[in-house]
């Protein structure tokens, strides 16, 4: 969904020079990353080759939709859209070494543009083979002509249990926030425990670099 930042929202069809041939606009959302007060565009496309669509002879969907995406920043300008970063690594709607994966892209708001700052969020659940729904947001600020990642946030639900586990990283202050001790089957309101660390290296990761298909453990 497209959330307006003005009352003059400018005509978006054209980005789509931006789209490659035979490729479709899976989600895009708009607002004023660079704060010049123009509405900027993200969005995320996928290919549509017959050919990614493979069969699969496991658990999980008859079909595996094995077709690449790829996540775009388009800056307003007077003459149009400028495509500022782009990122060709987001998982695919299925997959191949875990059939039963759900598509990470499908289950939340996979894109959003809150205060100028970007967030791209994914989650990760098993009909199969895992217990576990993880959920992971990446938080980016277009800051010395890129966008950075000064943020990234990840929870873990364990669907037996209840037990919830939660981390939060701030890459411009160098902390972390762990959370551990709530259930979601628990009534009892019993406060989280609360942990405050601090990054052992320093990052500076831009969008393009990040590898949305891997698992990240900062320290």
């Amino acid at each position: 969904m497209i959330s307006s930042i003005s009352a003059t929202t400018p005509d978006l069809t054209n980005y789509a020079s931006f789209i490659p041939k035979n490729w479709k606009v899976l989600e895009k959302t708009q607002g004023d990353l660079n704060r010049d007060g123009q509405a900027d565009l993200v969005l995320i496309a996928e290919d549509t080759h017959p050919e990614n669509i493979v069969k699969n002879e496991s658990l999980g969907n008859p079909q595996l939709n094995l077709n690449p995406r790829k996540l775009m920043v388009l800056l307003q300008s007077k003459q149009g859209y400028q495509l500022a970063a782009s990122n060709s690594s987001l998982p695919t709607e299925g997959d191949a070494d875990s059939p039963c994966l759900a598509d990470p892209l499908g289950e939340s708001e996979a894109l959003k543009i809150h205060n100028g700052v970007l967030h791209i969020s994914l989650h990760y659940w098993l009909s199969c083979g895992s217990w576990y729904v993880t959920n992971k947001t990446y938080t980016f600020r277009y800051q010395d002509q890129a966008f950075k990642l000064i943020g990234y946030d990840s929870n873990d639900f364990h669907r037996a249990s209840g037990d919830i586990s939660e981390q939060s990283i701030n890459f411009s202050t160098g902390k972390i926030k762990s959370t551990s001790g709530q259930n979601e089957f628990e009534e009892s309101a019993q406060p989280p425990k609360i942990q405050w660390t601090e990054l052992k290296n320093k990052y500076s990761l831009s969008l393009e670099h990040i590898q949305f298909s891997e698992h990240y453990e900062f320290q």
